[in-house]
């Protein structure tokens, strides 16, 4: 990490159009949180997908990369895991488990460490001084005790705030787009919308997502928000999801990386906003 000390907070809403039936709901009182569980898992796989560990933590070949989720209920599990179900970052597998000891956290790559866990946190964070086990929680006093990033409701978005002492302890680095994200600080919530390129960088070629038939069909609407790694000569070499139903997330990845910027004197990263709506 290239920033040292206190805390940084990215105003970034992670924008997700998810469709209710794709992550069934069993009671009416587990209708009214599915929204937020659905946003904080999705920044959870986000943060598994752009995070290197170091090598003894999560070393070459098939081993899965393992989300322990410490506290809460077996809602959020069934949301986690149908966020990831099918994924994978590399070679590693991404798999969620419920845990509760020290031995259990050590061996996962990230721990989320629910509300409900207030008391205990700061006791099981000071068993964790090995390397490699990033932390995440969602309690206002969690990187005061020790945590690294942080999941916070505020106005309505849930947004993250990072200890960028404790993270360089942990040896976890995140590249420019986690950093980016956090450089944010002080703008305003994002906000849906269909222009491209949102960091000034004009585009000379672009062409819209094509909407999903399958989405079409079952009138998914909703907000995709990218980030797209845009080279000197305006190209776009690489282009990571970072809100929205992964059925709208596909259509809009495929379209950015057709789509060409003018030239710069180096490579910028462009955050893209598309809302998807039936025809």
């Amino acid at each position: 990490m290239s920033v040292k000390g206190g805390t940084i907070r990215a105003n970034l809403t992670l924008l997700l159009g998810l469709a209710l039936l794709a992550f069934p709901v069993r009671a009416q009182g587990q209708a009214q949180n599915a929204p937020e569980d659905q946003v904080k898992a999705a920044y959870l796989f986000n943060f598994a997908k752009l995070g290197e560990w170091p090598h003894g933590a999560l070393p070459d070949g098939p081993s899965p990369l393992v989300v322990g989720v410490s506290g809460g209920d077996a809602a959020f599990l069934d949301v986690l895991k149908a966020v990831v179900s099918g994924k994978a970052v590399g070679s590693h597998a991404l798999l969620v488990r419920s845990v509760s000891s020290e031995e259990d956290m050590k061996a996962c790559q990230i721990v989320f460490f629910r509300a409900s866990e207030k008391k205990h946190i700061q006791t099981a964070i000071a068993g964790l001084t090995q390397g490699g086990v990033l932390l995440v929680g969602e309690d206002e006093s969690f990187l005061g005790q020790g945590g690294m990033i942080n999941l916070v409701r505020d106005h309505g978005s849930v947004r993250f705030e990072i200890n960028a002492d404790a993270l360089d302890r942990s040896q976890i680095h995140f590249s420019s787009k986690i950093m980016a994200l956090a450089k944010s600080s002080g703008a305003a919530p994002a906000t849906a919308s269909n222009a491209p390129g949102e960091t000034g960088r004009r585009l000379e070629h672009s062409a819209p997502p094509e909407y999903p038939a399958i989405a079409e069909k079952l009138k998914l609407t909703g907000t995709v928000q990218v980030q797209a790694l845009v080279k000197a000569d305006g190209t776009v070499t690489d282009v990571t999801v970072l809100g929205g139903h992964p059925l709208l997330a596909d259509a809009l990845v495929r379209a950015v990386k057709q789509w060409k910027y003018q030239p710069a004197q180096k490579e910028t990263m462009e955050v893209v906003k598309y809302s998807f709506t039936p025809r």
